[in-house]
């Protein structure tokens, strides 16, 4: 059942709405100016906003109806009063309209605090090790096998980037694409350090060691965000490797591209293609730039719900993953989870959602106070 909000949260709610379809009407006129057409870009630009308020205009029609049916149903129980049957009838239909009314105001609370801009991407998801040699590099791939099978779940499709082995079939790191519906929405907090304490398979005496490894969740890029200027770019051409140093191929397949002006490098290995590798290098090298531009802008825009959530840096201790106790928790809003082995197979929609659930709910304390 939706979360009954309250009456200040609601009226944040239709005000904000309203100031989003007024957006939209303003844009609507410049649209159907003749001179803009001639603008390509400018008006491309206006096209898009455009585009992106329009969810905002249907729930905000879908709303004020839902509350004209609540009001004709209450006006529609009053003028019955004396008549048990319609009275009943009257109430049934109320409580309907009420309903209805309330789930629209999740929803709609849903959709203004949700990051809209990057709502419907996909991601790229790098793993990292960190403090702990062997037992962090196979606590990384524990994590992969983990979103793995939350992928798996929702159905969407994983496809490994690049990887680094190590001989006990661990990772140093591993980058991989994830794409489907609701990626971004459902993994974009996943993004910082995740800790586990246990007794590793390396360790003789059975003392509980305490490795770590990182992950960071990055909206995938499409070339209209990012354009790449060709003299930027420096390619190398190299054997991909395996664990050990060993060659996975005797063609030089992987390739390493440069973007020089910020120094950033992505490596790709997987495909056997050079011009596979290449194409998939490049949206990689595109997705790393796009995350550094939006960067600032997540620093002004949620400097408050990210103050108390969490920031999302990979520097970040967000989890532990505690095998003695058989306790997974999240730092950032306390959640104890137990049953470690189940959350790293992939059941982690507990956590997931609960971290959604208070993100909003931290939204919404936001959004009343920049109305107040």
């Amino acid at each position: 059942m939706a979360a009954e909000l309250s009456e200040t949260i609601k009226e944040t709610i239709r005000s904000a709405l309203r100031e989003k379809v007024d957006r939209m009407g303003e844009l609507e006129a410049k649209l159907s100016d003749p001179g803009l057409a001639s603008n390509g870009g400018q008006y491309g630009e206006i096209a898009r906003e455009h585009g992106e308020l329009s969810v905002f205009a249907d729930i905000h029609r879908q709303l004020m109806e839902a509350i004209g049916r609540r009001e004709e149903a209450r006006e529609f129980f009053s003028e019955f009063g004396d008549d048990p049957e319609m009275q009943d009838l009257a109430k049934q239909e109320l409580a309907a309209a009420e309903g209805l009314e309330n789930r629209l105001y999740n929803e709609a609370a849903g959709v203004l605090c949700s990051d809209q801009e990057n709502k419907n991407r996909n991601v790229v998801m790098e793993i990292r090790s960190g403090a702990g040699g062997k037992e962090a590099s196979l606590f990384a791939a524990d994590l992969l096998r983990m979103y793995n099978n939350y992928a798996q779940k929702k159905g969407w499709t994983v496809r490994v980037i690049d990887r680094s082995l190590t001989d006990l079939g661990g990772f140093k790191h591993i980058t991989v694409s994830i794409k489907g519906r609701d990626v971004w929405e459902k993994l974009q907090m996943e993004s910082g350090g995740h800790r586990v304490q246990r007794v590793p398979e390396t360790e003789s005496q059975g003392r509980i060691h305490t490795s770590l490894a990182t992950v960071a969740v990055l909206p995938e890029a499409k070339k209209v965000d990012i354009e790449l200027n060709p003299d930027d770019l420096e390619f190398e051409c190299m054997r991909s490797q395996g664990p050990g140093g060993q060659s996975v191929n005797k063609v030089n397949s992987c390739v390493r591209v440069t973007h020089k002006p910020t120094g950033i490098a992505v490596k790709c290995q997987e495909e056997k293609s050079q011009h596979k590798n290449r194409k998939l290098a490049l949206e990689l090298l595109r997705t790393k730039l796009y995350d550094r531009k939006l960067e600032k802008q997540k620093r002004e825009r949620d400097a408050l719900r990210r103050g108390q959530i969490g920031s999302g840096d990979r520097n970040e201790r967000i989890r532990t993953y505690n095998f003695p106790q058989d306790r997974v928790t999240d730092h950032r809003i306390g959640l104890d989870v137990f049953g470690v082995e189940k959350v790293l197979m992939g059941d982690i929609d507990e956590m997931i959602d609960s971290l959604l659930e208070y993100d909003r709910d931290i939204a919404l304390e936001q959004l009343v106070g920049e109305g107040a």
